[in-house]
């Protein structure tokens, strides 16, 4: 049955007009009418999820990892609903749009198991030592506590997995945060129907409606509200630099200054060391052109720098790339704005004489083609704008002279999520030389692989140094991420009947 939304945004349990309205701009299909939000539907739904954390915050994990698996039974119930508005909204293959609901189900449970187990929880015990001299010593206990209300931002690119329900919403949850959503305008119809299960599942599992609101694409000045609230204590962002430093600025400035956990931008580096290179030019090239193109490129960790060695191995590595490139047709960009900034960094790449166009498409409308460049790397490191982000299937090869100077440039890049390494036993001992270069440029360095694809596990990273991210210490994807929701606790000479009940269970 066709899921036709209703335009409302929902807090604290009941769904509330705005003040005026938007139209959706699908990729295809019937746009729909959204109700604006506001400033003060941000103010409600903050007290509320104030007053919600005063039972959620100290709930029992069972209760909460009841509460998670509902909501991952609630979206599976409406699954076919969810992939044909996720799909007419965003122009995401619905194959994609399966396979990432799968995953915000996975990590919803995943964070239900995670939170049973109790080892998030840190729980450390130093025992009274009251013969100790000079000075005796008390009893005294530490465990991690959830911190309060969370903001969430949705993602464009995952309206599922990074948005409504998504990583950084099922990690506060399971903390025992409430969450305020903003959601995103580009698919605000995906949006509603992800809050309507977890709406049913608040109603199934009868913890308070104060614990989740979701408020739709608004003004600037909405976004404001959210972050700036005094009851807001954490923000979880994924989008752009701009955007999110904006934001991350907005937090320090604040009269309480809160933490403001920023997934913004990367370039994902790969370097290609000179065996793997010869023993498999062909290959790499294919694969990187596979992982340059997946989803219209618009993956934060897509790969969109390669840097080699000159030579004739190189050359037989971007004919290859070219070859794969060409074979792949247009495919549809997520919203008009971001295929008008990905035909924007398409020229700004064009309009450099220092960089020697590979692969050329044009694409018009909310359509991407691929591009690649070349460039050397001397070129490259007087060209600062050729090392930020364009968010589409763009890619650019770097040729260096030698080790020592495709070192010499690693050191030179900013944060980011992920950076690659190519290689073959024989190129162990140039690969030691870059790992503690690059381990300190990303969150999560990979060998003979390509960064598309992020495994919500236990020991995943998605995160890094600034400007990846806005916390080098922090990771938005696997179960590490609840951190970002929780702070510690020490309980000196407390009484047992007065200790928190994870103490005791």
């Amino acid at each position: 049955m066709a899921f036709t939304p209703n335009g409302k945004h929902l807090v604290a349990g009941e769904w509330l007009d705005g003040d005026g309205t938007f139209t959706s701009s699908p990729a295809h299909g019937p746009a729909h009418s959204f109700a604006t939000g506001t400033v003060a539907l941000v103010n409600r739904a903050a007290e509320a999820a104030e007053e919600a954390f005063l039972s959620y915050g100290y709930s029992s994990r069972a209760t909460r990892a009841g509460f998670l698996r509902a909501i991952a039974d609630e979206i599976e119930a409406r699954a076919d609903a969810i992939t044909e508005i996720g799909s007419q909204e965003t122009g995401l293959p619905e194959a994609r749009l399966q396979g990432e609901r799968g995953r915000t189900t996975g990590q919803l449970r995943l964070f239900a198991d995670h939170i049973e187990k109790g080892d998030y929880l840190d729980r450390r015990f130093d025992a009274a030592l009251p013969n100790r001299e000079p000075m005796p010593r008390t009893e005294i206990r530490l465990i991690q506590r959830p911190i309060g209300p969370v903001a969430v931002f949705g993602a464009s690119n995952f309206p599922l997995a990074f948005s409504t329900a998504g990583g950084d919403t099922a990690a506060a949850l399971a903390a025992g945060c409430p969450v305020v959503v903003k959601g995103h305008s580009a698919h605000p119809g995906t949006g509603e129907i992800v809050a309507e299960a977890v709406e049913a599942a608040i109603r199934k599992t009868g913890v308070h409606p104060g614990v989740f609101s979701l408020i739709q694409g608004g003004n600037r000045q909405v976004g404001e509200a959210v972050v700036q609230h005094p009851l807001i204590k954490a923000v979880g962002f994924t989008g752009s630099l701009a955007g999110g430093r904006a934001l991350f600025n907005l937090c320090a400035a604040r009269p309480e200054p809160i933490p403001f956990f920023g997934e913004l931008g990367s370039v994902n580096p790969m370097f290609l060391l000179p065996e793997a290179l010869k023993a498999r030019a062909e290959g790499l090239g294919q694969g990187w052109a596979g992982s340059l193109t997946m989803g219209a490129g618009q993956f934060c960790t897509n790969p969109g720098i390669a840097i080699v060695t000159d030579g004739p191995d190189a050359d037989r590595f971007t004919a290859a790339a070219v070859e794969a490139l060409g074979k792949v047709g247009p495919q549809t960009m997520l919203t008009d704005g971001i295929a008008k900034a990905y035909h924007d960094g398409q020229a700004r790449f064009e309009s450099r004489n220092t960089v020697k166009p590979l692969f050329s498409s044009e694409s018009t409308g909310r359509t991407a083609l691929p591009n690649l460049f070349e460039i050397s790397g001397d070129q490259f490191l007087a060209d600062h704008a050729l090392s930020e982000e364009v968010f589409g299937p763009l890619g650019l090869v770097v040729r260096v002279g030698s080790l020592d100077e495709m070192e010499a440039l690693a050191r030179t890049f900013e944060g980011q999520l992920t950076a690659t390494i190519h290689m073959d036993a024989s190129d162990l001992d140039a690969a030691k030389r870059l790992r503690p270069v690059l381990e300190r440029k990303a969150g999560r360095v990979l060998v003979n692989g390509f960064p598309t694809g992020v495994e919500v596990v236990d020991s995943m990273v998605h995160g890094g140094p600034y400007p990846a991210s806005t916390n080098f210490g922090a990771t938005s994807v696997g179960t590490m991420s609840i951190r970002r929701f929780l702070r510690p606790v020490s309980y000196q000479n407390m009484p047992e009947g007065l200790l928190p009940e994870d103490f005791l269970n």
